[in-house]
């Protein structure tokens, strides 16, 4: 079978599109790290909540996952404030093994409720526009796609802005910086850490809802999630929004190659191997700084 650059190259520019939505994915996890040190192993779990509550508002009100965006970024902001408030902040200065033992729980209570209430099998939305293509010259590009790319990409944008323009952004960055100087000038970090992980939890739901548009749901699919979002924040430096970004673009590329060049099922080992490439000439990620 022969291919063509121009093929190769419209392979590159869906990697892109769908690569923008995984950064958005990887934000969420990012920010929670960069911040709190705490490692949410319940990122995927988070993602699919949110993708089906992007198909329940889709089924029963007929409201389009481009606007449900917003309502649901709101509830995952809501359960990952009180998330952290309630639970998670008690294990801050616990062991890391106990912090990883309580979100594997929460993980898996999620997963579990999805099953229970879903069912097992594989749900998604009939968007009248999911056939549909912009025409930009010869290339044909996914209207479902420019259109989460842009979403991902606008709130992308408007996570940067308020971490780097408003009082609360860099309370938050103060604390991060350092936790007993937050303390000393009386920032109240409970609180702060509470915005965060609902930051990071808007995020991830966020893109949930733009996901479906993508690919249709199912509870199992919440570990490939987590896995996909750990690979793109340590190829992109943990901790570090510019990584997350460009961590998420990196693997968008290589899977859409992937899939071009073999087969669609291939696409994990390029993920990983460009993981473990990064990983042998720049441990720390491409923006990560070194420990």
């Amino acid at each position: 079978m022969e291919f063509s650059a121009f093929d190769l190259l419209q392979a590159i520019i869906k990697g892109l599109l769908t690569g923008m939505v995984y950064s958005l994915m990887a934000l969420g996890l990012t920010v929670i790290f960069g911040v709190m040190r705490v490692v949410n192993f319940a990122h995927g779990e988070m993602m699919v909540v949110a993708m089906y509550l992007a198909v329940m508002s889709f089924a029963m009100i007929g409201v389009d996952p481009m606007l449900a965006l917003v309502p649901i970024a709101a509830i995952l902001f809501a359960f990952g404030y009180g998330l952290q408030r309630t639970l998670i902040n008690r294990f801050i200065n616990v062991p890391e093994h106990m912090q990883f033992i309580l979100m594997l729980a929460i993980a898996i209570i999620l997963v579990n409720a999805c099953l229970l209430l879903a069912g097992p099998d594989a749900q998604g939305v009939q968007l009248d526009y999911a056939l549909d293509s912009f025409e930009i010259g010869a290339l044909l590009i996914d209207k479902t796609r420019i259109y989460a790319a842009i979403g991902s990409l606008v709130i992308a944008f408007l996570l940067f802005l308020f971490f780097s323009r408003t009082r609360i952004g860099k309370a938050i960055r103060a604390a991060a910086d350092n936790y007993n100087g937050a303390l000393v000038v009386g920032l109240d970090v409970n609180r702060l850490y509470a915005i965060t992980f609902g930051i990071g939890a808007a995020c991830v739901g966020a893109a949930g809802s733009l996901t479906i548009m993508l690919v249709q749901v199912q509870p199992f699919l919440a570990l490939e999630y987590t896995l996909l979002a750990f690979t793109i924040v340590i190829i992109g430096g943990l901790g570090s929004l510019r990584g997350a970004i460009a961590g998420g673009l990196l693997i968008g590329v290589s899977e859409a190659i992937a899939g071009f060049l073999l087969e669609p099922s291939l696409k994990s080992v390029f993920s990983f191997g460009l993981l473990i490439l990064v990983l042998l000439i720049r441990p720390q990620g491409l923006f990560g700084k070194a420990a």
